[in-house]
């Protein structure tokens, strides 16, 4: 961003002193008569240059947007902070309308200020973006003004050669261009993705790093996404990849900017922590430096390098600002800013433009809400109605009608009652496929958004639209038909709290008739309780072979469910979206819509 130009300083009293010493014989005469500390830099002061030694750099940073140009809806779209009295309050917000606004305030005053986000941007994104292949919410971050940012897992949704055009522009192979007359121009901004490589070359697939530059100040850069990547994208968007060690990575360029006097360096990564508090302003270095987080990220920050001076996280959609120590011992910033842009984080990276290297010790950092209680960004207004004229045909049409609020998202237990609904769904298109269909298994990272009972436009109260629908399954994922033995059912099941899953459980969401408890007083795949596991009443029998819809990206193995990988003579049935979408129209009228499921499948012991 072009920034305000600083007026010159005036230079210090020892500097028109050596002007005016004509009369001396020599300079150092002179020098040996002044003061001790006339004419050097200090901290804060100026020196014989007439600049600061030290420089204020404002980085303001968030991450997983997924394509959220609207406001998020129901729980989606509040964050919860924390009272002074200790109680919690609920806050709308987000919104590129919003984030653009906040950001723009946010810089104003700030002659140094970068703009950098942590991957997931696009992938699992509403109608309005994720109907267009993305390209309004690329053009969405080149008005509001990113300089840089990670790629994420989501950002390999459409493979590779998607990705690419993402960042180069150009119109959709198959779909061509949206509007008449204009074709994308792709991103202003970076794409960093230094731990991805092409499985032939060798070489990464986008830049892995990007120098910032203002005024004689060079901040680096370093983009990554999580290893595990392959685990949590359909196999056909990672064709022809590999993903490295984010530590090893990070260190490896982290030398390379080094070498080239890029001593000031922050990590873009996409991979995150697990907060001891869902509220974004929560105290997480109590009792001590980092004590408030656990997850990936902590064991990732203890790791990389302390030539990194800050990472910026994401992939959990969390937040928080913590300071972990880095490997030697000194205390480093590590945030995140929730997701769907309802946060950004404001850092304060104090920049020596001696050492060119930022004093950690004046490191300071703040999530921010996006409200929508402030002005709204007239560019992002008129962007979002432009594209949303495009969407309308296809959006407003009703699909089905519900009763209240369904929770999927935004619910607060590993149960959520949209979950159960979805997996309904998908057993019940099962069951066209096939009618020996026994039961269906849902990932909970596949389930986007809430269902929401107010009007989002004109439809009306209760009404679900096709954009609503597409919100909540955005995947295009199909439904598949395998037979599993009920000894592998019950191991896919034991891999929601072990292996990969272990640290962070991915609870399934599961159909009518599947029973089981979750004891989460014990450890791994214990923490399933077998004898628990019944269908219809009836304890699964490990020889048995039963009928199981989930969807494709289950049914390759995704998540860490390797078991359900392993099924047998599959059969493929149509998109979740239509599968979802039909329940709805079948199942519900404007008289008697759906309720909320009660989401009593699973018995959870804590």
């Amino acid at each position: 961003m072009p920034a305000t130009p600083q007026p010159r300083r005036p230079r210090r009293r020892a500097t028109r002193v050596l002007a005016a010493a004509a009369g001396l014989a020599t300079l150092g005469a002179l020098v040996a008569a002044l003061p001790a500390n006339a004419g050097q830099d200090h901290a804060g002061k100026a020196g014989a240059s007439g600049k600061k030694r030290t420089v204020d750099v404002q980085l303001l940073s968030f991450n997983d947007f997924h394509g959220n140009l609207q406001p998020p809806a129901g729980s989606s779209g509040q964050v919860t902070e924390k009272q002074p009295d200790g109680t919690e309050k609920k806050i709308d917000a987000g919104g590129a309308e919003y984030l653009a606004t906040s950001l723009r305030t946010a810089r104003k005053g700030n002659p140094y200020s970068v703009t950098a986000a942590a991957g997931d941007l696009i992938g699992a994104s509403p109608l309005l973006s994720g109907l267009f292949h993305d390209e309004p919410t690329v053009e969405a971050m080149n008005k509001l003004g990113l300089d840089v940012t990670s790629v994420g897992n989501h950002e390999f949704d459409e493979g590779a050669k998607e990705l690419a055009r993402m960042q180069n522009g150009g119109c959709h192979p198959k779909d061509g261009c949206f509007e008449k007359g204009k074709e994308f121009k792709g991103a202003d901004y970076p794409y960093l993705a230094a731990n991805v490589t092409d499985e032939k070359s060798g070489k990464p697939i986008l830049k892995p790093y990007w120098v910032w530059k203002h005024k004689g100040v060079k901040v680096g850069f370093i983009g990554v996404t999580l290893e595990g990547t392959p685990d949590i994208v359909s196999a056909d968007g990672v064709k022809g990849l590999k993903f490295h060690d984010e530590i090893e990575t990070v260190n490896k360029y982290a030398k390379i900017l080094d070498k080239q006097g890029v001593k000031s360096i922050v990590t873009l990564i996409h991979e995150g922590g697990v907060p001891a508090s869902q509220t974004y302003n929560y105290n997480c270095d109590s009792p001590g430096a980092g004590d408030g987080i656990s997850g990936p990220i902590t064991t990732i920050a203890k790791g990389i390098t302390p030539k990194v001076d800050a990472l910026v996280t994401g992939h959990t959609h969390n937040a928080y600002v913590c300071t972990i120590p880095d490997p030697s011992g000194k205390p480093r910033m590590v945030t995140s800013a929730s997701s769907f842009g309802k946060l950004y984080t404001d850092t304060t990276l104090t920049y020596d433009r001696k050492t060119k290297d930022i004093v950690r010790t004046s490191v300071k950092s703040a999530n921010h809400v996006v409200s929508r209680e402030q002005a709204k960004a007239p560019d992002m207004t008129s962007l979002i109605s432009r594209w949303d004229k495009l969407a309308a045909p296809v959006a407003d049409k009703p699909v089905g009608y519900i009763s209240a609020d369904i929770p999927g998202r935004g619910a607060s237990v590993p149960e959520a009652p949209l979950g159960d609904l979805i997996a309904d769904a998908q057993l019940a298109h099962g069951k066209s496929l096939d009618p020996e269909t026994d039961l269906a298994l849902m990932n909970p990272g596949g389930i986007r958004s809430d269902l929401v009972f107010k009007a989002s436009g004109s439809e009306g109260d209760g009404v679900v639209t096709y954009g609503e629908g597409f919100t909540v399954q955005p995947f295009s994922n199909t439904v598949n038909l395998v037979d599993l033995t009920g000894a592998q059912l019950i191991t896919g099941l034991k891999q929601q709290v072990s292996g990969s899953n272990e640290a962070s459980p991915k609870i399934l969401q599961i159909s009518d008739g599947l029973t089981y408890t979750l004891d989460m007083t014990k450890s791994g795949a214990d923490r399933v309780v077998t004898d628990s596991i019944k269908l219809g009443g009836s304890a699964i029998d490990p020889a048995a072979t039963y009928r199981v819809a989930m969807n494709s990206f289950l049914a390759g193995g995704g998540d860490g469910f390797a078991e359900l990988g392993k099924g047998t003579k599959p059969l493929v049935g149509s998109d979740d979206l239509k599968a979802f979408n039909d329940y709805l129209t079948a199942n519900s009228t404007a008289d008697k819509p759906i309720a909320p499921p009660k989401a009593d499948r699973i018995t959870i012991v804590k």
